[in-house]
């Protein structure tokens, strides 16, 4: 209840400020600061004013800015408040201990929370035959697009060398800030969290050159280093083709649901067909076939202008059903549209910065339909070993 200081007029409780403070998450953890125990002092004077001693996870905190304004914001609209005064200090390594413990559930050994049975996130991993094809771009829209329809989503640039995503999402200069050696995906404006390799590396212009053991160890940290909270979806940018990367991917997330994106041409339907066979002998299911730069429409006549052929898309999803023996349907044809690179490059993906063109409608629809089927069991791993013979 509120207090009446000597003046008269009421003035709120310590238990009503950390009250309003438990309606402020961690911009990047996305958890109640006083669950996590950053909230270390709360005073309120005679006069009204609050003083709140704010503990960020490590010094130099980037989003310092957006708790500072979010913590004012919830103690001033007390009733009674006459200003707030915050003070952020840092936390000692004994309480980023206790954060990791809250955060890793009390346990101390991390796993991949993906890979675990009672795990409720989809997984979707976007692959493709052949460099070029678009696959960042889709990836990043569907991620934009199922945000949009109230979902926790989650990016894991998982294309090591070819690492385009953090610019894709407007946050290439961005860097996640690590609590000992648990790292925190960097938030953006739209919701989606982010992590890439180009995010830890110490220069954005520094090359990666790493072989199949490095590529494994880099794809299970971002997976199992990273706090990625209670996500409803995770999406993984797949390098081009089958190599290590798509090895280790079926390896440590067998259950993850595979999205092959090739556009008209025939010669990448012949590879996309590779990345999708690579995929069902994982143990991995093919969830569908993404045709991109399907078609152009002309401004002038408004006709769709095949620049790049046709039926890719087709031949990929009857060649991949005849194998796998279920059916693997093309979820989607993208038309070519200028916006959608030109989006890309500046960091405001189309299914943002336009949703109504043809592009961005497409997306939205295939983000619909991937999050709205049921996972099935065909081609998936049960996880069940037998004991014994009968």
């Amino acid at each position: 209840m509120s207090t009446t200081s000597p003046a008269g007029p009421p003035r709120p409780s310590v238990e009503q400020v950390m009250t309003a403070l438990a309606g402020v998450n961690d911009p990047e953890i996305k958890r109640p600061i006083t669950e996590l125990g950053m909230v270390d002092e709360v005073v309120v004077g005679d006069d009204g004013r609050v003083d709140v001693r704010v503990l960020l996870t490590v010094a130099g905190c980037p989003l310092k800015d957006t708790i500072n304004n979010d913590v004012t914001a919830a103690v001033t609209r007390l009733d009674g408040v006459t200003g707030v005064d915050i003070d952020l200090g840092v936390m000692t390594a004994e309480q980023r201990a206790g954060l990791k413990e809250i955060l890793n559930g009390g346990q101390a050994q991390r796993e991949i929370p993906f890979a675990q049975p009672g795990s409720l996130t989809r997984v979707f991993a976007i692959a493709s035959g052949k460099g070029g094809v678009g696959k960042s771009s889709v990836t990043v829209n569907l991620a934009l697009a199922m945000a949009k329809e109230g979902l926790k989503v989650g990016v894991v640039d998982a294309d090591i060398y070819g690492h385009s995503v953090p610019a894709m999402m407007g946050v290439a200069d961005a860097r996640p800030t690590q609590v000992d050696d648990l790292i925190m995906p960097v938030p953006t404006a739209s919701g989606v969290s982010v992590i890439s390799i180009g995010m830890l590396k110490p220069r954005r212009d520094q090359v990666v050159a790493w072989r199949g053991p490095m590529l494994d160890r880099a794809l299970v940290q971002m997976l199992s280093d990273v706090f990625w909270g209670d996500l409803d979806v995770l999406l993984l940018d797949l390098p081009p083709g089958t190599g290590d990367v798509a090895i280790s991917l079926g390896q440590h997330l067998p259950s993850a649901e595979v999205v092959v994106v090739t556009t008209p041409q025939e010669a990448a339907a012949e590879v996309a067909e590779r990345a999708g066979t690579m995929a069902s002998m994982m143990h991995q299911r093919v969830v569908g076939v993404v045709e991109n730069m399907s078609y152009f429409v002309s401004p002038e006549s408004g006709a769709h202008l095949e620049l790049f052929g046709s039926g890719g898309g087709d031949r990929v999803a009857a060649t991949l059903s005849e194998r796998f023996g279920y059916d693997v349907r093309v979820v989607g044809r993208i038309p070519l549209d200028p916006a959608l690179r030109e989006g890309g490059d500046v960091g405001k993906p189309i299914v943002e910065a336009d949703p109504t063109a043809p592009a961005a409608l497409e997306l939205t629809s295939i983000a619909r339909t991937l999050t709205g089927r049921g996972r099935g069991l065909a081609g998936m791993q049960l996880g069940l070993t037998p004991t014994a013979k009968f």
